[in-house]
């Protein structure tokens, strides 16, 4: 595969993963509707075995690869859900996963990742040292690298959640993605885009981390200060080479979204869909609630809800909020 996959490689992805991750319902939620005047519909990804969408990406990744390499160990960086991903499929598969971890992650990532079987290293610093880190184990112990949001086969995996959508809901006008790496966003816009390029998609992304967005503005890749933000699992502040071109390519919008909509965002589905999800899946609602979008009475809008792996301690805290 190039490193930008196409249909054919997305296509290949769903057959391959078929069996291993669940095909998750389209949900159409008539409550919210009310409040943007548009059809509401949720693809819950936090559904999945591991609670979110990671799982696509890496059993496409690790069934496309030779059995010798399998064999190897997988090693990989992440903010969580991707760490739980590889595990379970690294546990499926019988082979061994070593997940570099930033410190700042929730207890329940971690714990989890290890339930599944991996080895947690635990790393300070943004994405490009806890990278570095997994260069370093790669060449120590022989581990091959896969990386949650530039490697094409795990960008093919993501996008088979396009694939889904356009079955599901022939007419989708608008899809809203959420954007950390840009993975999840770049693989749903080629399945999309060169299916039925009519159909809108749209990057959500933190307010405190908007690198594609700003690079979108300075027409070139542009990293920026890593901050805090609620959606912890999109606190990437350096673009994807890959994903970069991806998105300029396929994507029609990418809207920054405060914290404080994120929240709200989460409440609302928590209380009108009865969905649990994590801050970086409530995005998507998020993003239209900040009002950049504009959203004709009637269209029909489809919001990724990407993960739900996050501690019920702090979910519950903000849904006490005023």
């Amino acid at each position: 595969m190039e490193k930008y996959p196409d249909i054919n490689d997305i296509l290949q992805a769903k057959e391959r993963i078929a069996g291993h991750v669940k095909r998750t319902p389209l949900i159409r939620c008539e409550k919210i509707e009310n409040v943007f005047g548009c059809e509401i519909y949720f693809k819950p990804e936090n559904l999945q075995i591991t609670g979110s969408f990671k799982l696509r990406g890496a059993f496409n990744k690790a069934l496309s690869m030779p059995e010798s390499e399998l064999a190897k160990g997988l090693v990989t960086s992440s903010a969580g859900n991707h760490a739980q991903a590889v595990a379970y499929a690294c546990r499926e598969l019988g082979t061994k996963a070593v997940i570099v971890i930033t410190s700042a992650a929730p207890a329940t990532k971690i714990e989890s990742t290890k339930a599944l079987g991996g080895e947690v290293v635990l790393s300070d610093g943004d994405s490009a040292a806890r990278w570095e880190t997994v260069c370093e184990l790669s060449e120590k112990r022989g581990f091959v690298k896969v990386h949650a949001s530039e490697d094409p086969y795990v960008i093919a995996g993501q996008g088979t959640i396009g694939l889904e959508i356009l079955e599901d809901l022939k007419d989708v006008d608008t899809v809203i993605v959420p954007v950390g790496g840009g993975g999840i966003l770049s693989g749903i816009a080629t399945a999309i885009k060169e299916i039925k390029p009519s159909v809108r998609v749209i990057g959500a992304e933190p307010e405190a981390t908007k690198k594609y967005y700003v690079s979108r503005i300075n027409k070139k890749p542009t990293t920026l200060p890593l901050k805090n933000t609620i959606a912890d699992g999109l606190m990437v502040s350096i673009p994807g080479d890959n994903a970069y071109h991806i998105i300029e390519k396929y994507v029609d919008e990418i809207v920054p979204v405060s914290d404080e909509n994120i929240k709200t965002g989460m409440k609302m589905i928590a209380k009108d869909a009865k969905l649990i999800v994590e801050p970086s899946a409530a995005i998507t609602i998020g993003a239209l609630l900040e009002k950049r979008i504009n959203i004709r009475k009637g269209e029909r809008v489809c919001c990724v809800l990407s993960g739900g792996n996050w501690d019920l301690l702090d979910i519950s805290k903000i849904y006490s909020e005023n």
